[in-house]
């Protein structure tokens, strides 16, 4: 078994910008990465989600992004290119491909990381796996008997392969929006269903971005599982909107009661033909290796003031909750690595950096 003060699970970007902190508070933390080569989720984006389409991408701390980033090239590309230069510009040693399997309690208020490559013992975790493994598939009666194509948009790879199909298109954020803006046009027919009517706002400015974190954290603090940011924020009008509004495929349909052999059917007797079902309906947080320290609250999320987990000090999540987006991982990197220095100081009287 290895032994570290620290180790980092994940290297997007809230896992990156953990690493950056902790160096610069004086630890060297192990970091681990299930994927081949750096990135992130952004490696397995759509090669059509291209960069000019992408909404809020920060700069990691402490090296911007080239000038040259923008425009028509692939995002993922361009986002695992800028990581690579990253992990070699700040001399962070990354191991991968190494998968988490476990993370649970060991001597001396110590965690032990579990892994297929070994175990490590380490004074603190700092938990940021994202949530692109955890696509969710909500559940409808009469899925199991349609006949036509169902995908989740973790899958989605550009509105090639649906030209002349009739697609449906479920959820309401920006994976919707980037779909809908593609396949309108190539496709016969497209739909747009969402349990409710969207709301579209133009000015999602700094304090806008405060209320979102602020309204997200509200709800991690008591316990329950984090709320979709869109659901908070609305839809902001991106290139992929306004793209999809002057294809004029924005005419939402409420959410369908039940999906049938040749498509889906409405509570009031509409029946709408779809051969393709989109699910474009987000995704969960990746935290099945924590089930071992038992952290779920009765209200089914995991209680973190900031970034510390309640039940256990030694674990920090980021990347969850109102840092699982790119608004607050930079913010919530920070806060983690100090959270890491004061718990240090104080079990392993770890003079504070």
């Amino acid at each position: 078994m290895e032994e570290s003060e620290v180790v980092v699970i994940g290297a997007g970007q809230a896992g990156l910008s953990s690493a950056y902190f902790l160096r610069r508070l004086g630890f060297e933390p192990v970091v681990l990465d299930a994927a081949e080569g750096p990135g992130g989720a952004w490696r397995h984006r759509s090669p059509t989600l291209t960069m000019d389409k992408v909404h809020g991408i920060f700069d990691l701390p402490g090296l911007r992004r080239p000038p040259d980033t923008a425009g028509r090239r692939p995002a993922a590309e361009v986002v695992p290119g800028y990581y690579a230069d990253y992990e070699r510009e700040q001399g962070l040693e990354v191991l991968r491909p190494v998968t988490v399997a476990s993370v649970r309690r060991g001597p001396g208020g110590r965690l032990v990381v579990g892994t297929d490559a070994g175990e490590w013992a380490a004074g603190a975790v700092v938990n940021a796996t994202g949530t692109w493994t955890r696509p969710y598939w909500p559940y409808y009666p009469g899925a199991a008997g349609f006949r036509g194509r169902a995908l989740h948009y973790a899958s989605y790879r550009g509105p090639a392969e649906f030209a002349g199909r009739h697609v449906a298109v479920v959820g309401g954020g920006a994976s919707a929006m980037h779909v809908l803006s593609e396949t309108a046009g190539v496709a016969a027919t497209t739909a747009w269903f969402t349990r409710r009517p969207p709301l579209f706002r133009d000015d999602f400015d700094e304090d806008a971005r405060r209320e979102v974190v602020a309204k997200v954290d509200e709800r991690v603090r008591a316990g329950l599982p984090p709320q979709s940011v869109v659901g908070v924020t609305g839809l902001p009008y991106t290139t992929v909107v306004r793209e999809a509004l002057a294809k004029g495929a924005l005419d939402r349909l409420p959410m369908f009661d039940r999906i049938t052999e040749h498509g889906v059917a409405l509570n009031d007797g509409r029946a709408v033909e779809a051969d393709t079902i989109i699910w474009a309906t987000g995704f969960r947080s990746a935290l099945d290796h924590l089930a071992p320290l038992r952290l779920r609250e009765p209200g089914g999320g995991i209680m973190v003031d900031g970034t510390q987990v309640v039940k256990e000090p030694a674990l920090q999540l980021v990347g969850y909750g109102p840092s699982a987006s790119t608004i607050g991982a930079n913010r919530a990197g920070r806060t983690a690595a100090r959270n890491v220095r004061d718990h240090l100081a104080t079990t392993q009287a770890r003079p504070a950096a």
